[in-house]
């Protein structure tokens, strides 16, 4: 099997013991509570869906990562994770000691050795990370309201935070030990943040005729303003799978985790994590992790040549649409047809034919996949 990003996967899952004085250590230390988003990311890089990294950056990694898009080993490494914090505060806090992790709900989550403060640029951040300073791209102004100051140090899970999607589920070291019962020498991963129409079965089922099997791994967590919600997502795959998959073949689980719409740089960071749960192939199409104008529509496959080290194979699809002629999904290395008889995977022609209460056509979606998403009152983020 594929050997996780920098050769082990990282598990800093405290239990037993350790997780008995953990949590009595934990009464009497300093506190941060942490957002939903940030949470994951504790989760994510003890259960080693982030491996190599055990916590969240310090300098030498951060400065490395916005440089050269590497950790300071040279080991590939795309999107920062990083924790911020106000400078008051952060002056509270003695470096080498623990601080308890929280969520919004005020549970620990973690314990979290502080091994270094520094300070960063957001705006410089912000440039690096998303190719752009506009405040009207989302991960833009979230870098931008981000706080003073940088905490580093490593994390130690104390207890997952309960959330509907639990039952969805999986760690990297599960994934592997299911790819394996199943006898999948080969895996492809398939990244979404939206609904599926019969392009995206297509690029599935097309990256799969090739692989022992795939591994559809919806994104959960914060998306922007009319992104489909994540309920929605999950119910309309299961429909899919159900109805036109090989149950053998196909393995579903959630990646809670928030998308930050960085573009090419994300694409290889989704490459990296799927990379961990096992799969040795990741497809990638147009305009991959990107919001708005602010991409090339094929940057996120470009990128992929200044990572010959990466170790996962990306499957790229350029253009793909349904031919008239046909009568199937098509490309255009194989439909001679001109763009008169082309119908093309508009996700903003189709999410507003559903905001209209309008079916798409079956060329464009499967009829049972548009009813489970018109069977939710609001199948949009507000």
């Amino acid at each position: 099997m594929i050997q996780p990003h920098g050769g082990k996967l990282v598990d800093r899952v405290l239990r037993g013991a350790a997780l008995t004085d953990a949590l009595e250590r934990a009464k009497s230390l300093p506190r941060i509570v942490l957002d939903a988003e940030s949470v994951s990311d504790v989760e994510n890089m003890a259960k080693g869906v982030y491996s190599p990294l055990e916590g969240f950056l310090g300098k030498a990694d951060f400065r490395n990562v916005l440089n050269q898009s590497r950790l300071s080993n040279d080991l590939p490494w795309t999107v920062p994770i990083v924790l911020d914090a106000a400078r008051d505060e952060a002056d509270r806090y003695k470096v080498g000691g623990e601080i308890v992790l929280a969520n919004e709900s005020g549970d620990p989550v973690a314990l979290f050795t502080l091994r270094e403060v520094y300070d960063y640029d957001r705006e410089e951040m912000a440039r690096k990370v998303f190719a752009t300073g506009d405040q009207a791209h989302p991960g833009v102004a979230k870098v931008m309201a981000m706080k003073d100051v940088l905490l580093a140090g490593p994390v130690d899970l104390l207890r997952e935070s309960p959330t509907p999607f639990d039952r969805y589920k999986l760690s990297p070291k599960e994934t592997r030990v299911l790819f394996k019962e199943k006898g999948w020498r080969t895996v492809v991963g398939f990244q979404t943040r939206n609904t599926p129409h019969n392009g995206h079965e297509y690029l599935q089922k097309a990256a799969l005729t090739f692989t022992d099997g795939i591994f559809i791994n919806p994104v959960i967590g914060r998306k922007k303003k009319g992104d489909f919600k994540d309920e929605v997502i999950l119910a309309s795959y299961e429909e899919l799978i159900r109805h036109y998959y090989l149950k053998e073949r196909a393995v579903m689980a959630i990646l809670q985790m928030e998308m930050r719409y960085a573009g090419p740089r994300e694409a290889i960071h989704h490459a990296i994590l799927r990379k961990n749960f096992g799969c040795t192939h990741i497809i990638i199409g147009r305009d991959h992790a990107g919001v708005g104008k602010y991409y090339a529509p094929f940057a996120a496959q470009d990128i992929f040549e200044e990572f010959p080290d990466l170790g996962i194979v990306p499957l790229f699809f350029r253009a793909f649409y349904y031919c008239k002629k046909c009568r199937s999904v098509v490309n255009e290395k194989i439909c001679p047809h001109p763009s008169a008889d082309q119908v093309q995977y508009s996700g903003t022609k189709i999410r507003d034919m559903l905001v209209k209460g309008e079916i798409p056509p079956p060329e464009l979606m499967r009829p049972e996949v548009a009813k489970v998403i018109m069977d939710f009152k609001e199948p949009f983020n507000d």
